[in-house]
């Protein structure tokens, strides 16, 4: 019956899910206070106080229970799989899987290209959420411009990656190319426009990418010599991991840098650039920054908008000009929102599968460690290398979740 009817079924859940939690509460008050600690008898004060105590507890129950239902025993559970074997029967074989699992160039490819997206993604997002959201509001069609930009948030991972997919599609030589990027590609011969388009616009933006990168590396770099600034023992090894991602990726853009001058490009040719080692990796960052804009554009600016109005007043009467009041009166005063929005895209980064999946499959050197378990748990069938980079994921989401907590304490002092 429910097959062949889901609005019934869909009714039928909504009525026992919500009939469940009225009843639960209802009838667990009841027990509290009629037989559990009534009010009456010589213990009746006592027995109010008592019950008093334990409501809350009652009312948090359901939620503390499905916390630990779907939160902490996967998490025991995954700890317990990463330390056995399928093949010997559940075996208890200690770090054997993660030593197998470090063994494995695909594991230091995933999170080679992990490092890289964690970088790229966040920051470019941010940054253009926040130019977006900072323009929009200074024309008359903001809020239309506004619309069409967080518009790609409807759109599933999946979706957007089939989009993205035809866009950088390849076709023999003998047929007419559909995808855009060939399109553009094969009316550059040479010429003036393919250097500026292919040469020089490409090492502006690597150079620009390098002081970004840069500048964020000594953000936070400078924690550890500077007088004045927080030098917590748990927050060096985030420092210095960011400062070893940051000078390995300085290295990666001066060597492209070089390449995109040194090395010939071969023009007149269709290409396949899902396979072309590196760039492949940007071209699917691009699917996830055209939705995570959007969402950076939201929340930026209602920050922007909170922004006191005299502060901005009082800056123009000094004589500062558009840039100085953006970066020194603007940016400081939302820097908290700055860093939950680059926090927040971070982490849907490190679970990014979706577009990696549907694009690549993690071939041609785009392998992330989402896929990367994904391929070990339900294509090779190995539990125990599949749950060890699972516990890699969450290892890598915890010096985050930390930075958050740290950041709220700070804010709250």
């Amino acid at each position: 019956m429910f097959s062949n009817n889901p609005a019934l079924y869909g009714l039928t859940v909504i009525i026992i899910g919500v009939g469940g939690c009225l009843g639960y509460f209802f009838l667990s008050n009841l027990f509290l206070d009629k037989v559990l600690f009534p009010a009456s008898g010589p213990n009746a004060g006592r027995n109010i106080n008592r019950a008093n105590m334990i409501r809350p507890w009652l009312f948090l129950f359901p939620a503390l229970f499905a916390l630990v239902l779907y939160l902490a025993y996967p998490v025991f559970e995954t700890l317990r799989l990463s330390l056995t074997d399928r093949d010997q029967g559940g075996a208890f074989v200690g770090l054997a899987n993660y030593r197998q699992m470090m063994d494995e160039p695909k594991f230091w490819e995933a999170v080679q290209n992990n490092m890289l997206w964690l970088i790229v993604v966040p920051a470019i997002s941010t940054a253009f959420g926040l130019l977006v959201a900072q323009l929009t509001d200074r024309i008359r069609w903001g809020n239309l411009a506004k619309s069409l930009i967080f518009m790609p948030m409807a759109i599933s991972f999946v979706g957007a990656s089939v989009i993205f997919k035809l866009i950088y599609d390849t076709r023999p030589e003998d047929q007419n190319q559909i995808g855009i990027l060939n399109a553009i590609w094969l009316k550059l011969d040479g010429g003036i426009g393919s250097i500026l388009m292919l040469q020089v616009l490409p090492s502006i933006l690597l150079v620009g990418f390098v002081v970004i990168v840069a500048s964020v590396a000594w953000s936070f770099v400078r924690g550890i010599i500077a007088k004045g600034e927080d030098k917590s023992v748990w927050l060096l090894p985030l420092r210095l991991l960011v400062a070893g991602g940051a000078l390995w990726l300085i290295w990666v853009s001066i060597s492209s840098l070089l390449g995109l001058w040194i090395g010939g490009l071969p023009y007149g040719e269709a290409q396949t650039w899902l396979t072309i080692p590196l760039w492949n990796n940007f071209f699917l960052m691009v699917v996830l920054i055209w939705i995570q804009t959007g969402f950076a554009m939201v929340i930026l600016s209602a920050a922007l908008r909170g922004i006191p109005e005299e502060t901005v007043e009082a800056a123009i009467i000094d004589g500062a000009n558009p840039f100085q009041i953006f970066f020194k009166i603007k940016v400081p005063q939302i820097m908290g929102t700055i860093v939950v929005v680059w926090t927040t895209i971070t982490l849907t980064v490190l679970k990014v599968f979706d577009i990696v999946f549907a694009m690549t499959n993690g071939q041609w050197e785009t392998q992330v460690l989402a896929n990367y378990m994904y391929d070990k748990l339900f294509r090779a069938n190995d539990w125990g290398i599949g749950s060890a980079s699972a516990i890699v994921i969450m290892l890598l989401v915890t010096p985050i979740l930390v930075w958050n907590v740290y950041n709220a304490r700070k804010e709250m002092k």
